[in-house]
């Protein structure tokens, strides 16, 4: 009996009631939908079953997200006030400039994850390869001459007159999309080395030569591990991927060590405090120490950051936290830590949702954003602490830049249509569970 009602469609679950209504002799619906529920283990007793309210989104992601945003507006702001003095720009900003193209930037991206919100997955699962083409055509675009912008020595942006785009940012998204729509294709060949990694490599390999030639290593770093994450987690045997860590390791520490001034930049690390390095490769790093340790535990107050007038450089991009630091102390450095840790472990949770219900794709786009989130933060907030040397990697959906918030913003909208769609697939299985127990 309890087998041939489980099959029955939801659609007749109305009926179905109604016709039990009847046959009990129930007096109303609130009598009815008492639940028969098991206490202490043996004995039964009845209870009202409360409604279920299906919400279009993930309301605690969503708040941890807006949270984030409007810290770094606000923090964008007050590291950027000062700029207009300074003498490498010449008095050609006013004092809301950074604000104002931040401002623009994060209603871009939020029309963006708007957008990306209403794409089905299975949308975003058939064009992944081709995101990950256009990605390898733009990072090829920008380093001819006159075409890709230099800034600091650095050929990474296109200019596109209203802003400045840079094309590592959608290889991170690319990248993504790919290894996961790849882990898909190729799960049945995961226990092979060759034939299930060896595709990958090149592909990151390929993205990584690209890169380096900016050069732009930090960005590398990301995609790599954002890959290998997938990679982890799409199944791949664990020796293989101990292997492969091993070699991408190696791989650093060769371009590491052939590459003179990234040796002085690690040489800068070590003793950022020399007299040699603390005017050269370790001035950002000694300026960000000494902002942070200004802020002590609750800091010198929003807008007291003695070190953003014209000291600390990149105060409202890369090092963004020690402005955060020197303002609101340890206090503020570890309330942003722990928002961080939240949403990655939220969003690495809903990525573990959609596999248990069998949308692998799914969950492993999610999971490689939540690598991306929590190791590009992670990263950022080590170097900023002295903990990391120089990566020049910005704090995801925080700093100043209008690239890294579109692709990051686009990412969580996408993750957040997951829990949007898993919602009443949870729904559907509950109520067929609940009829197949009666």
């Amino acid at each position: 009996m309890n087998s041939r009602i489980a099959r029955l469609p939801l659609d007749w679950s109305s009926r179905w009631f109604q016709a039990l209504r009847t046959m009990f002799g129930a007096k109303s619906t609130a009598e009815f939908d008492a639940l028969p529920v098991r206490v202490h283990g043996t004995e039964f007793t009845r209870t009202t079953a409360s409604p279920v309210h299906v919400k279009g989104f993930d309301q605690p992601l969503v708040w941890v997200t807006f949270g984030l945003l409007m810290i770094g507006l606000v923090m964008v702001y007050s590291a950027s006030i000062a700029l207009p003095d300074n003498p490498r720009t010449g008095g050609n900003y006013s004092s809301s400039y950074f604000l104002i193209r931040h401002t623009v930037s994060l209603m871009v991206a939020f029309v963006a994850a708007v957008i990306a919100f209403q794409i089905p997955l299975n949308t975003w699962e058939r064009i992944g390869p081709w995101v990950f083409v256009v990605s390898i055509a733009l990072l090829i675009v920008v380093l001819i001459p006159y075409v890709g912008k230099t800034i600091n020595g650095a050929r990474r942006w296109i200019s596109l007159g209203f802003m400045n785009f840079q094309p590592s940012e959608l290889a991170k998204w690319g990248v993504l999309l790919y290894a996961a729509n790849y882990m898909v294709r190729k799960m049945e060949i995961k226990e092979q080395f060759f034939a299930a990694v060896l595709p990958m490599a090149a592909a990151v390999a390929i993205v990584g030569s690209l890169l380096l030639a900016e050069p732009d290593m930090g960005a590398f770093m990301v995609i790599a591990v954002i890959a290998m994450g997938i990679l982890f987690l799409g199944g791949v045997n664990a020796r293989m991927f101990l292997l492969m860590a091993f070699l991408l390791a190696g791989v650093f520490v060769l371009i590491i060590a052939t590459s003179e001034w990234r040796r002085e930049r690690i040489f800068a690390y070590l003793d950022p405090w020399s007299a040699t390095n603390a005017i050269g490769k370790g001035y950002q790093l000694t300026h960000s120490l000494i902002a942070i340790g200004r802020g002590e535990i609750f800091g010198v107050g929003l807008g007291g950051s003695v070190e953003k007038l014209h000291w600390l450089p990149e105060a409202h991009t890369d090092f963004l936290l020690a402005v955060i630091g020197e303002e609101f102390g340890f206090v503020g450095v570890v309330l942003i830590i722990g928002l961080f840790m939240w949403l990655t472990r939220r969003i690495m949770y809903i990525g573990r949702q959609a596999i248990a219900m069998d949308r692998v794709f799914a969950g492993l786009v999610a999971q490689g954003v939540g690598i991306w989130v929590g190791f590009q933060s992670f990263i950022n907030i080590g170097v900023n602490l002295g903990a990391l040397p120089t990566k020049g990697l910005t704090l995801p959906l925080m700093s100043y830049g209008g690239s890294h918030l579109l692709t990051e913003y686009t990412a969580l909208g996408i993750v957040m249509s997951m829990r949007k769609r898993a919602r009443p697939t949870l729904q559907a299985r509950d109520q067929t569970e609940l009829i197949g127990a009666i």
